[in-house]
């Protein structure tokens, strides 16, 4: 911003009584409607020369078939990081909130699932949940199967549920007997460790228990190796409310639906935007702040949330740019925590 127009307290108080008025009604703001609605002191005049600077700067825009002002993108972007005030929720928000988290469920997916369709339920904007990341989950059975000669079918079980199942390769020499012993074996050794803990030298030494031939031993431990930890690291990611921005004003424009929805559809799009390269913590992306086709239209919302401490996976809020960002920021830090409390006791 140039040195001759700073952002005085007059210009801030108008750029976030345009900015309140356009999120509440969706219509381009004109001078008059500030000097109605927000009782800032000044005239109407006085407004149109301030909003003419804060077009200037960038902060706002004109749409071509309207005499009001809307904000742009940086305009959304300066009112998150310099303007925006704390929302604080009712208690009845916050009470609607943790009773759905102590309804009694009876695997993380269903927790998970449940986190979405709460949160776009009760901000009508489109909810996006990673699960937890496989390798960080706790090992609680391991069974190997024989599918064929040279063919087994390792089925990994994790706490809270978790189930992952695949093909692998063996040594043809390997009996029923022998996948049986290895199966107790790991069940037996196994189940303090998460797939992040594993090491080929640990499977080694637990093999070691089951087959007395080093070849044998070393074989089995790489390819349990290869592929317990080798897993996709990624969890599931569950989607709530995906149709909700159809009720948006912004997108009655066919296109702009038919470029989110698709967008949408891609769970890598879907993991760019959960991937904060922030780290942990709240982050918010505003418009064109998101690369992907569709979603540059858009606000996304992400925070990480926690299992004993540690950054397990990520909640979304997507919606458009006019968002009630505090409202919206509230709530994803209050199911984020209420979210990171319940999974404690899955693992």
């Amino acid at each position: 911003m140039g040195e001759s127009m700073r952002m005085d307290q007059r210009k801030k108080k108008i750029l976030e009584a345009i900015i309140k008025s356009y999120i509440e009604t969706a219509e381009p703001v004109g001078s008059r409607t500030i000097a109605r609605k927000y009782d800032l002191g000044v005239s109407p005049a006085t407004i149109r020369n301030e909003m003419a600077d804060l077009e200037e700067l960038g902060l706002i825009e004109q749409p071509h078939t309207s005499a009001g002002r809307v904000p742009s993108d940086y305009g959304y972007r300066y009112y998150v990081d310099c303007l925006m005030e704390e929302y604080q929720l009712s208690p009845e928000e916050i009470a609607f909130v943790k009773q759905r988290y102590a309804e009694k469920v009876e695997q993380i997916e269903e927790v998970l699932e449940r986190t979405g369709k709460l949160l776009s339920s009760i901000t009508n904007y489109v909810a996006l949940v990673s699960g937890p990341q496989v390798k960080a989950n706790h090992l609680k059975y391991v069974r190997l199967l024989s599918l064929s000669s040279g063919k087994a079918l390792l089925v990994t079980v994790f706490r809270g549920g978790l189930v992952q199942h695949r093909a692998i390769d063996i040594p043809a020499e390997f009996t029923l007997g022998d996948l049986e012993r290895i199966s107790n074996v790991l069940n037996h050794n196994l189940q303090e460790y998460t797939l992040q803990q594993l090491k080929e030298e640990t499977l080694v030494e637990i093999c070691q228990e089951v087959i007395k031939e080093k070849l044998l031993v070393r074989k089995i431990a790489a390819i349990l190796a290869r592929y317990l930890t080798d897993s996709d690291d990624r969890g599931h990611v569950y989607l709530g409310g995906t149709l909700n921005i159809l009720s948006q004003p912004e997108f009655r424009d066919v296109e702009k639906v038919r470029l989110l929805l698709h967008s949408l559809e891609q769970e890598q799009i879907i993991w760019e935007l959960l991937d904060s390269k922030e780290g942990e913590g709240l982050t918010i992306k505003i418009g064109g702040e998101n690369k992907q086709e569709g979603i540059d239209q858009c606000s996304v919302i992400t925070a990480t949330y926690h299992i004993n401490g540690e950054v397990a996976g990520t909640i979304g809020l997507l919606g458009p740019t006019r968002m009630m960002y505090p409202k919206a920021v509230s709530l994803v830090k209050l199911v984020t925590d209420n979210l990171s409390e319940v999974l404690k006791k899955y693992y």
